[in-house]
């Protein structure tokens, strides 16, 4: 991994939106379409500020969440809903957002939806992602009931998983597509969060799942 540490985070998040906003420049000069994963959450918030207000041709952008609980996007914890809200607005407005999430009772049942439209789409071009002091990221959380076939070479590219504690049900994109976008950032402050991924390196996946992304990744951190 490349690690790069800030002063602080204002720093942080102004120029991961200018490498981000790099990268997606050099993705649009290669393919017709790019796919742009993303996390939920507040902490990305200030990037999609900068991002949205990026002179970048959007209308060619497919922003993908890098999961999502199962709810649909009127509530108040879907990350597609914050997505939309926070990112695709101003310039970025004519970006695509592709949900994760289908009016379906189970996730299970909508798989082969997802599963099939996800994958035209691939490889990711760029990736932004956290990590929870736990080293989990996305949900790939350590313990959830997926987690094996989540990180296997041979993972669907979207599946269901359960995380402990976790009050929804939840899908996430697996591992290895995570792994293959061309451009890898992960985004963490603090200095638990600092500690855990040099941890998480030297680990074996399925005890630091966040260990699955670190290899050709830039992780990014302000205290």
């Amino acid at each position: 991994m490349n690690f790069i540490d800030y002063a602080d985070t204002d720093m942080m998040m102004l120029q991961v939106a200018r490498l981000v906003s790099r990268d997606l420049r050099d993705a649009l000069a290669r393919r017709d379409r790019v796919l742009f994963a993303v996390p939920g959450g507040s902490t990305p918030g200030p990037i999609f500020d900068l991002l949205a207000a990026s002179d970048l041709e959007w209308g060619r952008i497919d922003v993908i969440p890098g999961d999502e609980r199962w709810v649909s996007e009127d509530h108040p914890r879907s990350n597609a809903a914050q997505i939309r809200s926070r990112l695709l607005r101003g310039k970025a407005a004519s970006a695509r957002l592709i949900p994760l999430w289908r009016d379906t009772p189970t996730p299970e049942e909508a798989m082969p939806e997802l599963v099939a439209a996800i994958s035209s789409m691939l490889p990711i071009d760029v990736a932004i992602v956290g990590m929870g002091a736990d080293m989990h990221t996305a949900s790939l959380f350590p313990g959830a009931d997926n987690l094996a076939l989540a990180l296997s070479d041979d993972a669907p590219v979207v599946l269901p998983i359960s995380a402990p504690g976790a009050a929804e049900p939840r899908v996430t994109l697996s591992a290895p597509v995570l792994r293959d976008a061309y451009a890898m950032h992960v985004l963490i402050t603090g200095d638990d969060k600092n500690m855990a991924v040099h941890k998480a390196a030297k680990m074996k996946p399925i005890d630091a799942p966040i260990a699955a992304l670190l290899g050709d990744a830039s992780v990014h951190w302000a205290p």
